[in-house]
């Protein structure tokens, strides 16, 4: 276990880029499972509900192991960011998401940052509590893609998403920029630091407003069709 971590620590670039090699292959392997209807008609919704399933394991695994690992997560987690960003340019749907990009080039940014100079690693650390949220977000995604909203795990899960939102990812966030303030004048390239911070938590402040908006103040059915049913369109699962 300290040879893997020692050889990763090494050379975190490659070790980073082989991790989302790993994610490919998960991901070519999780399409060949049974997927809901409306996610078949919509390569973007597929690669969607494949990287639900993948949200869902990483982090639960984040979740239920020790400190060694949790620090080779922060070879996973970058990892997966460039994979998904990868995945999102390769399927066409880079300018739609495009501020799923930006997300992802500035968490990648300082995971890399933090594993080539070893600066900031419990920061870091820090930070990956805000994917605990990801299990139940995610989760409320595949449950949407099963057009199961009116289920009892639905609105369980609601419940519980908006918790860990306010708990894991708000809350880590707003700590994270509280440290970052109160220590800028002693941190190494604080500024870059402070406004990535800033973005984020605009970013997280947007998903939200949507999130309250979609589950707890829903407005008209404007994504209903003539049958009752959801029209297929990727574009709902974005802003929802």
């Amino acid at each position: 276990m300290e040879a893997l971590l020692s050889v990763l620590k090494g050379h975190p670039g490659p070790a980073v880029l082989v991790c989302s090699l790993l994610f490919r292959v998960a991901h070519q392997l999780l399409q060949r499972l049974p997927v809901p209807t409306v996610v078949r008609q919509d390569a973007f919704l597929t690669a969607l509900s494949i990287h639900s399933f993948l949200f869902l394991f990483l982090w639960i695994v984040h979740v239920f192991t020790s400190h060694h690992i949790n620090t080779k997560l922060l070879f996973f987690s970058p990892g997966y960011f460039v994979h998904d960003a990868g995945d999102i340019i390769l399927t066409g749907h880079g300018r739609g998401s495009w501020e799923f990009l930006l997300h992802h080039a500035m968490v990648i940014w300082c995971f890399l940052y933090a594993l080539y100079t070893q600066l900031y690693i419990a920061g870091a650390l820090i930070a990956l509590f805000v994917e605990v949220n990801s299990v139940t977000l995610h989760l409320r995604l595949m449950l949407k893609l099963a057009n199961a909203q009116s289920s009892s795990i639905y609105h369980i899960n609601k419940i519980v998403n908006l918790f860990t939102y306010v708990m894991f990812r708000l809350g880590t966030q707003f700590y994270l920029t509280w440290y970052i303030v109160h220590n800028y004048s002693w941190l190494d390239h604080g500024g870059y630091f402070l406004i990535t911070m800033m973005m984020m938590n605009i970013m997280m402040v947007i998903y939200f407003y949507r999130l309250l908006r979609t589950d707890f103040f829903p407005r008209s059915k404007r994504y209903t069709g003539q049958n009752g049913t959801h029209n297929n369109n990727s574009k709902k699962f974005l802003s929802d």
